[in-house]
């Protein structure tokens, strides 16, 4: 068996901020720290923080007044914030700058007199921030039939944006039909999707051709790493997506395979050498490490634990 781990894989910036962000509020304030939603989509380091005191939410009305409490990578809505006020939280907020800027762009828009048409997945904490800058003129479109039903009061004046962790295809398939349906339909000056979740769809479909099977480490509620394992699907590549090594099933795999391992943005490293040590043993595999991009991207710290000396 050959695998071939691309990079990048695991960890993106946005990630590693949050979670360092989180590192860093345990050591100033201690335990209990309260994060709204999960700090990112991966069951291992939402566990892992658990066990040191710090306690998941999905309502502001779980945390006692005056706590603190870390806004997730993910970012929030302005009504989030407004009840954080009125429980006189003390807030961190660990949106990655990326998410920010589709909630930036999203607020000119509105403020410009458009309809917002945001691509993304109904539920996602992303989608559920981002729409809540303005609920009623913002719509989430997750489907090219979301895009023939859809109804906004001026065809003229619409814009779209999209959520940062989808596929590259799925949304040139959507923002194609917007542009047939609505012509004078515009978007963001640069692209939604990150730069990380760009990096590792690129870098699995450049292997493709020389993979028979693909395994994504990454949880299920992680958009990214769902989309890691469509990536290969839509090419015809049988792929697999897991938290754990101890979820791999030897069925999928056969004695001369070549395997591509990867892992979602908010996978950490620790669980990709997990998964080598196993097909290493298991298989006899051998390991080729293929550098596809170069990601030197770093983001500081919140401002509010910036400014703690």
């Amino acid at each position: 068996m050959k695998i071939l781990l691309p990079n990048p894989h695991g960890f993106c910036a946005g990630v590693v901020m949050a979670i360092q962000s989180l590192e860093k509020a345990l050591e100033l304030y201690g335990a209990p720290i309260y994060v709204f939603h999960e700090i990112v989509h991966n069951k291992h380091v939402v566990e892992g923080f658990c066990q040191r005191g710090v306690i998941f939410v999905d309502g502001l009305d779980e945390i006692p007044e005056s706590s603190h409490v870390l806004f997730s990578a993910h970012g929030v809505s302005p009504d989030i914030r407004k009840q954080a006020r009125a429980r006189r939280l003390k807030t961190i907020d660990a949106t990655c700058p990326l998410v920010s800027k589709v909630h930036t762009e999203a607020v000119k828009f509105v403020a410009a007199g458009y309809s917002v048409l945001l691509i993304g997945h109904a539920g996602h904490d992303e989608a559920v921030g981002t729409v809540g800058e303005a609920p009623d003129q913002i719509q989430l479109i997750e489907t090219i039939e979301d895009v023939d039903t859809v109804k906004v009061p001026d065809p003229d004046k619409v814009a779209y944006l999209t959520q940062t962790t989808l596929s590259l295809d799925h949304v040139k398939n959507i923002v194609d039909r917007l542009e047939q349906r609505y012509p004078r339909i515009i978007g963001p000056a640069k692209q939604d999707i990150c730069f990380a979740t760009q990096n590792r769809q690129t870098a699995v479909k450049e292997l493709l051709s020389e993979a028979d099977v693909v395994l994504v480490i990454g949880s299920q509620n992680s958009s990214n790493s769902n989309r890691l394992a469509e990536v290969a699907r839509e090419a015809g590549k049988p792929s697999y997506l897991f938290d754990h090594v101890s979820e791999i099933d030897p069925t999928w795999l056969r004695p001369d395979d070549t395997v591509i391992l990867t892992a979602g943005a908010s996978a950490p490293e620790e669980l990709v050498d997990e998964c080598l040590n196993y097909l290493c043993s298991q298989f006899q595999a051998t390991v080729e490490s293929r550098d596809i991009r170069q990601e030197r991207a770093r983001f500081d710290l919140p401002v509010e634990l910036r400014s703690v000396v």
